[in-house]
């Protein structure tokens, strides 16, 4: 146990450790931080879409992969997820092996992150916010919902941008690489017009109907039959649920007025996503690993936190402008060291950006 920690803390919490380190000295340093980020954002694309027999689902994908070789795109098209199914056909149809699912997955997200990210005021420290928990659970595990995230993060730049038909367009295709995304379409009623209490209010009433119309069709049936009516749960789901609902309630009680002053134009959508960060502890007692597969939909609320030096706080301002970084780091590291889990699917770390290991669990 002792080495397989060492070998953990030697790459992945180094890595995290030397981000957040990487961030606070260049504090002050907004012009250079903006020039590093490509380089950041391209190196953490390769540690994930390289990865080799790397990640909780590598053998899961690897049994999708070998059914659709078997299969055609009519087969895809009927099955849940189509266009998942479909990028798989695609990739086989050019010859290639299975590896390379990763590495369009990672595209995928990360581009979707990067739409993100160049609207913020420091893109860097929205990027290095991400790496320990968001980035290592999906581009490098959950990559199907991975591509998923990715593509919702270009339906929120639409929702900031108060484009409703494109929100409803790019949620929908997110949804058929992970049914989970349609739920968002729930949103539409607030793309457009002010923040208000009124307009939750509408929006609540409107979203009656939708929300029945989703618990009858398939999506809330293979959600069913995949979380509710086993007893699977995700590893520390109820956890990173409880971080959320701390981090929302954060939101509210400390940032909220100063981001309206600061950020009128994302007010709407960081206060929209901090009261679904705060209610999604409330699917735990029914499934944890639903809240938890949600939450991860919601990596625009990093924004709130890599925004914080911008925020006219008189008080505490180092400590609150830190925090989010101390606070990650601290649970990453205890994340590793603790969780049998972790040792379980991210060590040891290989690569194949020089070509595949000489040894391997599978052929491919």
């Amino acid at each position: 146990m002792r080495g397989t920690f060492e070998q953990a803390m030697i790459v992945y919490v180094s890595i995290a450790n030397l981000l957040i380190l990487f961030r606070y000295a260049l504090k002050g340093l907004g012009r250079l931080r903006e020039k590093l980020y490509p380089i950041v954002l391209g190196m953490l694309f390769v540690f994930s879409a390289f990865r080799f027999e790397v990640g909780c689902d590598w053998s899961g994908y690897l049994n999708q992969w070998n059914v659709q070789e078997y299969s055609n795109y009519q087969d895809a098209f009927s099955r849940s997820d189509p266009a998942w199914w479909s990028l798989m056909q695609g990739l086989q149809d050019l010859g290639l092996s299975y590896p390379w699912l990763n590495v369009v997955s990672s595209v995928i997200f990360f581009a979707g992150i990067h739409v993100l990210a160049r609207r913020q005021p420091d893109p860097l420290g929205f990027l290095v916010l991400l790496f320990p928990i968001l980035i290592i659970n999906m581009p490098m595990s959950g990559i199907r919902q991975g591509a998923a995230i990715g593509l919702m993060c270009i339906a929120f730049a639409a929702f900031i941008d108060k484009r409703v038909v494109w929100f409803a367009a790019w949620t929908l295709l997110a949804s058929v690489f992970h049914t989970s995304a349609i739920v968002f379409l729930l949103l539409v009623p607030l793309v457009g017009g002010a923040y208000s209490k009124k307009r939750l209010f509408f929006a609540a009433l409107c979203a009656v109907p939708g929300l029945l119309v989703l618990l009858s069709g398939d999506a809330a049936e293979e959600a069913t039959r995949r979380y509710i009516d086993t007893d699977v749960d995700a590893a520390g789901a109820a956890f990173r649920v409880g971080l959320l609902l701390v981090a929302g309630a954060a939101y509210f009680l400390v940032f909220q007025k100063k981001w309206k002053h600061s950020f009128p134009r994302d007010y709407k959508l960081a206060s929209v996503g901090a009261l679904i960060m705060c209610a999604l502890i409330l699917l735990v007692p029914l499934s944890s690993v639903i809240g938890d597969r949600l939450g991860y939909y919601l990596v625009h609320q990093t924004m709130i936190f890599a925004r914080i030096p911008y925020l006219p706080i008189r008080r505490l301002r180092s400590f609150y402008s830190a925090a989010p970084y101390i606070g990650l780091g601290l649970v990453f590291v205890i994340w590793t060291s603790l969780s049998r889990h972790f040792t379980q699917c991210y060590v040891p770390y290989n690569s194949w950006v020089s070509g595949f290991p000489a040894s391997s669990a599978y052929i491919y």
